[in-house]
């Protein structure tokens, strides 16, 4: 099992920059894959970007793709999100997530496929 811990949101205006962390504990980090998650208000929560046990495969959000980046640590048991041209759209709760993939190097874009998750850390991005 894992225990997933969000760190990094805040409030930046918009075109501004920010780097979620997500820091876990608990045994064999590099054998789960990774993902970000977020959710709006009065919406759905919707996949960000997804990173395998590696790092060497990574999956974003056409709507994050080319400003966000995903990347982890396995030494120190960390995944983080850097979020750049930041838009008031990308305002929500921010999700850390985690599949155990056993090694494996399949990534995933589906909430449902993950079975650990973080409180969520909010972000809020201001026009």
């Amino acid at each position: 099992q894992v225990q997933l811990v969000e760190s990094g949101g805040g409030l930046v205006q918009a075109g501004g920059s920010l780097r979620l962390s997500c820091a876990a504990s608990g045994r064999t980090f590099s054998s789960y894959a990774m993902g970000w998650f977020r959710q709006a208000p009065g919406k759905e929560r919707e996949f960000v970007a997804t990173i395998n046990w590696s790092g060497g495969t990574t999956i974003y959000a056409e709507s994050v793709k080319g400003r966000f980046t995903i990347s982890r640590d396995n030494a120190a048991s960390t995944v983080s999100l850097q979020m750049n041209s930041l838009k008031p759209e990308d305002t929500a709760v921010y999700y850390c997530a985690a599949r155990s993939t056993f090694g494996g190097s399949t990534v995933y874009t589906a909430a449902l496929s993950y079975a650990y998750w973080g409180q969520g850390t909010q972000v809020t991005v201001s026009s």
